[in-house]
C-alpha cells in the first residue's frame, strides 16, 4: 500500500484531499506545518495556527489518520519572508505562494514527509497532474484545475519534475461546491469553514505595517504624471527592433510630472495600487504606475486607463526562466506562441515568447494592464503550465 503524507492545513480543501486519498485506498498520514508564530501587522487575531493545528487534528480523528505537527516556522522565514522583505526593498512586488510552494510545501515538507516513509506529498491545491513519455523518459504534467474560479495552478509554476513526481493533488478535478458538498456529507469540521486569505501561512495582514518590521519609512514625493505624457509610447510601431524597450517598466523621471503629495517609503507601493495615496482633488483615482525606490519616489497617474498602467510586453532574465518542462525548453534564437499569465487569477492572455542571450521577451496581442517587476510571468499550452519567470 502506498503512503502518502497530506498536507492537513485546518482548511476545507486539504480535509477532502485527505478524506479522498483514503477512499482510494492510500496510507494517509496527516501531518501539520507550524511555518508562522507572529502576528505584526494582522488585521485579526483570528485563525492562529493553533486554531488551524487543532481543528486540523479534529478532521485527522474523524478520519481515522494519524496526525503529526512539524514547525517549519525557521525554513519559512529565511527563504519565503525574508525573500519577501528584500524585495520589497529593491521595489519588486514579489509573490510569496509561489515561494512557499517551490521553497517549503515541496522542497522542507517533502523533505519531512519521507522521514514518514511517504511515497507521495498531497496537498488541497486546486490542480492536477498527468503523465506522459518522452524518448523514453515520463514527463510530469501539471495541469490547469477543473474549477475555473479556484484554478492554482500558476501558485505552482515554480515546481521542478522531481517535486512533481512526489506530488498528488486529489481535489484539481472537482469544484468549489463539490468539495463543500462532500465535507459537508462526511461532517468533516472544516466543512463550513472559510477560505483562508492573504499571505501564505502568515494570514491577512495590513501589509506596511507588516513590512515596517524591517523596512524603515522614509517620506519621498508623489509625483503625478499626466496621461499625454505617455501617448507617444501609443504612436510607435511595435517591431522586432523597438520592442525591447517596451518590455520594461517606463524609466519615469522626476520632470515628468508634478508634486502632489508625499508618502512614506517607494517601497511599500506596488504598480497598480490604488489605497493608500490618500490624495483627494481628482475626478478619477489615481493609481500607481511607477515607482523609484533609489530617489524615493512614486509615480500616480489619474483613471484605470491611465495609458501608464499598460504596456505592451514584459522581460525575464535568463537566469529567472524555469521550464516545468524542461524537453519544452526553448533555445536562443526562438519564438512561439503561448497563452500567459501575469497573475493569480487573471485570465490567459494571447502572446508569444521571444528568447535571447539576455533573456525571454514576452509580447502580447493586447497591452497588459499592472505589469509587476517580482511577479511571476506563466506559460501555458493549453491546460498545461510549461514554464514560468520573475518578471524584471
Amino acid at each position: 500500500m502506498k503512503r502518502v503524507v497530506v498536507g492537513l492545513s485546518g482548511g476545507v480543501d486539504s480535509s477532502v484531499a485527505a478524506y479522498i486519498l483514503k477512499q482510494q485506498g492510500y496510507d494517509v498520514v496527516a501531518l501539520f506545518m507550524v511555518n508562522w508564530h507572529e502576528r505584526v501587522g494582522a488585521i485579526t487575531s483570528a485563525c492562529t495556527w493553533e486554531e488551524d493545528a487543532l481543528i486540523a487534528k479534529m478532521v485527522a480523528k474523524k478520519l481515522d489518520i494519524p496526525f503529526h505537527i512539524v514547525d517549519l516556522s525557521k525554513d519559512y522565514k529565511k527563504r519565503v519572508v525574508d525573500y519577501m522583505f528584500a524585495e520589497y526593498q529593491a521595489g519588486r512586488t514579489p509573490n510569496p505562494d509561489v515561494l512557499c510552494n517551490r521553497e517549503i510545501k515541496f522542497d522542507t515538507f517533502l523533505e519531512e514527509a519521507l522521514k514518514f516513509d511517504a511515497d507521495f506529498v498531497a496537498t488541497g491545491h486546486y490542480c492536477r497532474k498527468s503523465e506522459l513519455k518522452v524518448n523514453g523518459e515520463t514527463i510530469h504534467q501539471l495541469l490547469a484545475g477543473k474549477d475555473p474560479n479556484k484554478d492554482q495552478s500558476y501558485f505552482l509554476c515554480q515546481l521542478n519534475q522531481e517535486q512533481l513526481s512526489k506530488a498528488m493533488f486529489p481535489i484539481g478535478h472537482l469544484l468549489k461546491p463539490e468539495v463543500r458538498k462532500i465535507a459537508k456529507e462526511q461532517n468533516l469540521p472544516t466543512a463550513e469553514r472559510k477560505d483562508s486569505q492573504g499571505i501564505c501561512f502568515v494570514g491577512k495582514v495590513d501589509l506596511p505595517t507588516f513590512l515596517q518590521q524591517q523596512l524603515q519609512p522614509k517620506a519621498g514625493n508623489i509625483i503625478e504624471v499626466p496621461a499625454r505624457f505617455m501617448e507617444k509610447k501609443k504612436q510607435v510601431e511595435l517591431t522586432e527592433e523597438n520592442y525591447r524597450k517596451f518590455c520594461f517598466a517606463y524609466p519615469y523621471k522626476p520632470w515628468n510630472g508634478k508634486v502632489i503629495g508625499e508618502h512614506q517609503g517607494a517601497h511599500f507601493y506596488t504598480i497598480g495600487q490604488r489605497k493608500g495615496l490618500n490624495i483627494g482633488g481628482h475626478k478619477e483615482p489615481l493609481f500607481v504606475i511607477g515607482t523609484d525606490v533609489q530617489r524615493n519616489i512614486i509615480y500616480v497617474g489619474e483613471g484605470q486607463n491611465h495609458p501608464g498602467l499598460f504596456r505592451p510586453g514584459l522581460f525575464v532574465a535568463a537566469k529567472d526562466i524555469h521550464w516545468i518542462r524542461h524537453d519544452l525548453k526553448m533555445n536562443v534564437g526562438e519564438k512561439r506562441k503561448f497563452d500567459i499569465r501575469i497573475r493569480y487569477r487573471q485570465p490567459l492572455e494571447k502572446g508569444s515568447i521571444h528568447i535571447k542571450e539576455e533573456g525571454a521577451y514576452f509580447l502580447f496581442e493586447k497591452e497588459q494592464r499592472g505589469i509587476t517587476s517580482g511577479q511571476f510571468a506563466a506559460w501555458y499550452l493549453g491546460e498545461e503550465l510549461i514554464g514560468s519567470g520573475v518578471i524584471t
